[in-house]
């Protein structure tokens, strides 16, 4: 397995292509990816069975974690646990996070 990643190259990716997120760790005890959202493009993500950490590295807007509407600040880290509802919402600016999964991805 590799041990180096480009965030910028999962970004240009993700913006040719029509999805919005990209895994590229899938370990048993680990993943690892890239979400990039258009401004007012809809976060479709539903509860995962892993506890999740974000890191924003670009963009503006809301994370609602389990209802609460929490404001995007780049280099800010988001914990969501496992299970809960939560989704990127309100950006006008492109939105850019890594993601940490403690376990597989869905």
């Amino acid at each position: 397995m590799k041990p180096d990643y480009s965030v910028d190259k999962y970004v240009r990716m993700l913006r040719k292509d029509k999805g919005y997120f990209h895994t590229f760790i899938d370990r048993p005890a680990l993943a690892a990816g890239v979400l990039v959202l258009a401004p007012g493009e809809e976060d479709s993500q539903v509860p995962h069975d892993s506890d999740e950490v974000y890191l924003v590295l670009n963009g503006d807007g809301f994370l609602q974690i389990d209802g609460k509407d929490y404001k995007i600040s780049v280099n800010k880290v988001y914990f969501v646990a496992k299970n809960v509802r939560h989704f990127f919402h309100g950006n006008t600016r492109e939105l850019i996070a890594v993601y940490f999964f403690g376990g597989q991805t869905e």
